[in-house]
């Protein structure tokens, strides 16, 4: 078996549809611990609030709020609370083809030296930010690489998938607002495009809100 189809996020990502976030599914939210307004036992309560099923907190190079966030989750379930599947997530800067994008580490394991490097506060320069290096960390801390909104950056994002694919990316971030409006909603011709790509490519795809402000279903 590969070390993809063993992943126990994959069945979740293999799910992905354009309506599961922002209410079911959220793998891309900041908090406090970057460049986020929400702390993070505030963003854990409006998981609960709006019904997440599982979650990724993904602040830029830490993963700071994991540990407050998993603690609030914990004490809202012993109280009768259905609460969502927290996974370790981080967004990590990386240059791909000579383009900077940002890419999601999803469902890592925790203190995982490879990734520490890439967990303090900011993006690494020289051969680290290599995107090479940054999925080869990603994949010995047993975690997903996916491409994080691939269609916000300088070069075309069919040329940035097809580069992160031949890499060995597990895949990218399919639905997301690229119109950034105060209540998430996806980009639909942009969106059903990467999400046909991905598709055709056999890649893995992910959904979340980017949010940064203080309500979970916006950025």
């Amino acid at each position: 078996m590969s070390r993809r189809s063993a992943h126990p996020l994959e069945p979740v990502l293999r799910a992905v549809t354009p309506g599961c976030c922002p209410r079911r599914l959220n793998f891309h939210c900041h908090t406090v611990f970057s460049d986020g307004s929400l702390k993070p036992e505030d963003l854990a309560e409006q998981a609960v609030t709006i019904g997440l099923e599982h979650l990724a907190v993904t602040d830029h190079h830490s993963t700071a709020a994991y540990a407050p966030a998993a603690a609030w989750l914990t004490r809202a379930a012993a109280q009768g609370h259905t609460v969502p599947q927290l996974w370790r997530g981080v967004e990590i800067s990386a240059l791909l083809d000579g383009c900077l994008v940002h890419v999601l580490a999803l469902g890592f394991a925790e203190h995982h030296p490879s990734l520490e490097p890439y967990l303090q506060g900011n993006s690494q320069v020289g051969t680290a930010l290599r995107a090479e290096a940054v999925l080869a960390a990603i994949h010995e801390a047993e975690g997903l690489a996916v491409l994080a909104h691939p269609a916000r950056y300088r070069l075309p994002f069919k040329r940035l998938i097809a580069s992160a694919a031949a890499l060995g990316f597990d895949g990218a971030e399919a639905w997301y607002d690229y119109t950034m409006g105060p209540r998430w909603q996806p980009t639909d011709l942009v969106c059903g495009s990467i999400a046909r790509d991905l598709a055709n490519r056999g890649l893995l795809m992910s959904c979340g809100t980017d949010t940064h402000g203080l309500d979970l279903c916006g950025r």
